[in-house]
């Protein structure tokens, strides 16, 4: 009896996709993506099956990588693992994170792990896997700038191609008639810390490099996190186990005036969904900045287990007597922040409603303190006599995901994560990636590529419909048994 040959791992088929001739570098390529993070990856994911296609996107670091210095050992990503690059449009994509798993024959570990939120270092590893199979993609390059020429109808796309060490390589051009921005976002610096962070030898980081700085912040004698988000929960909580009980010296403060949970209820999460998406984009551009304003809690508080881990921890450090050598403060403003000697930083806190001011005296500053939209500006410098702005000088943005440009530009751009003041809360999470690219792949090709729900939340946002909802199902009308006996 012959034995039964192991079966291999499934990897992508990448013969899904109607194969392409090569690339003639003077022809007008269909679209050329400008960074790859999770949303531009999903893009690709998505338009590779699309065979009339012709795609390339460019990216300039040596690989992919998300968030590197905050895949804390446990931390998880905020959103289900069906919010990966393209389930909620294509559940039956090769590229959906049940088949990676499917690769590494760990579905069946998955499956009775029951995890519904998986880890950011496995999110990570999941879309560097995609990233090994999609051939449009094109790491080490940078994009200079980006311009409109009108006797050719094309944008020009200049680039610079880099050596291992990121050094400049090569020159290029290439000409495309579509264009889409993932250029993500970048960590915040308070003005009053901005002089410490850029000042060389100085113990102050913001949390995007957190890991890389982890052992020389559990070796310094004292450390303040700056910022009470869910990533400044998560750094102080790491800090806190990596520390002696009794000797554990850490300060938490930040703006908020609560150590707030994030809203998490079902009906909250709708604020999540392609409806509130739709129904915030018509909304006047003054009411849209008003709801942004008060929708933090949404996507800016802590996660329950967090906090819930957090209180576990400090209570565990208190069972013997005495209290563990943590402060937790939030309603505080750093005011300025310098200097003291050469190894420790002074600063001037502030606490707005009990209208107090003290100084702290820290040996290293964790800043927790956010990420921000990266400006288009710089990128799309040659496009800006084209660009029309709202009446605060931002880049409108229409339902689609286009930058509304002048109407003699007859290519698109097309922005990701750059949109929350049109498009709102959203617009940087994970669980609406997949569709916002399916609605920039269907806007490209004229088709409906990928088919899409007209309903996606319960709840009914505004008193108008811009969309008609969808009939509820009737029931299944029962035939009748007919008795056939004579």
């Amino acid at each position: 009896m012959n034995p039964v040959p192991s079966p291999q791992p499934h990897e992508p088929n990448p013969t899904r996709a109607t194969p392409r001739p090569p690339h003639e570098p003077a022809a007008p390529r269909d679209l050329v993506g400008i960074g790859i993070g999770p949303f531009n990856l999903s893009l690709a994911a998505l338009a590779h099956p699309l065979g009339e296609l012709d795609t390339a996107f460019y990216e300039q670091r040596p690989a992919f990588g998300w968030h590197s210095g905050l895949l804390i050992e446990g931390a998880t990503i905020q959103v289900p693992f069906l919010a990966d690059l393209v389930s909620l449009a294509d559940p039956t994509s090769p590229w959906t994170f049940l088949n990676y798993l499917k690769s590494r024959e760990r579905l069946f570990p998955f499956y009775f792990a029951e995890r519904l939120h998986i880890q950011r270092a496995e999110y990570d590893a999941y879309c560097r896997w995609v990233c090994d199979n999609l051939p449009a993609l094109h790491f080490g390059h940078q994009v200079d700038a980006v311009h409109w020429n009108p006797e050719r109808d094309v944008f020009e796309v200049d680039f610079t191609q880099l050596d291992a060490d990121g050094g400049a390589e090569a020159l290029g051009r290439t000409y495309t008639r579509n264009v889409v921005l993932g250029i993500g976002t970048e960590p915040h610096v308070p003005d009053p810390l901005k002089p410490l962070v850029e000042a060389p030898g100085v113990p102050v980081v913001h949390a995007a490099d957190y890991l890389h700085h982890r052992a020389a912040l559990l070796a310094a004698e004292h450390v303040t996190v700056v910022g009470i988000g869910q990533t400044g929960a998560e750094i102080f909580l790491d800090l806190l186990r990596g520390r002696p009980a009794g000797r554990e010296k850490l300060h938490w403060l930040g703006r908020t005036e609560a150590f707030a949970p994030m809203e998490y209820s079902k009906l909250g999460l709708e604020h999540f969904t392609p409806d509130h998406t739709r129904y915030f984009h018509a909304l006047p551009e003054s009411a849209r900045d008003r709801l942004v304003a008060g929708q933090w809690q949404l996507h800016q508080g802590i996660d329950a287990v967090t906090i819930a881990a957090i209180h576990d921890e400090l209570y565990r450090r208190s069972l013997h007597g005495g209290w563990p050598d943590a402060v937790l403060a939030p309603g505080v403003r750093v005011r300025t922040a310098g200097r003291v000697a050469t190894t420790k930083v002074e600063l001037h806190l502030e606490h707005g409603p009990q209208d107090s001011r003290s100084r702290l005296t820290t040996d290293a500053v964790v800043l927790a303190t956010g990420y921000r939209e990266r400006p288009l500006d710089c990128i799309l410098a040659g496009l800006d006599p084209y660009m029309r702005r709202d009446s605060r000088e931002r880049p409108r943005v229409d339902e689609d995901y286009r930058l509304v440009l002048d109407p003699s530009v007859t290519g698109t751009v097309y922005v990701q994560n750059a949109e929350t003041h049109t498009h709102g809360v959203g617009t940087p999470d994970l669980g609406l990636a997949a569709w916002r690219s399916a609605i920039i792949l269907n806007s490209l090709t004229g088709r409906e590529a990928y088919t899409l729900p007209r309903r996606t939340a319960f709840t009914t946002f505004g008193l108008t419909q811009r969309q008609q909802v969808p009939p509820p199902r009737e029931a299944l009308a029962l035939t009748p048994l007919v008795d056939d006996r004579r």
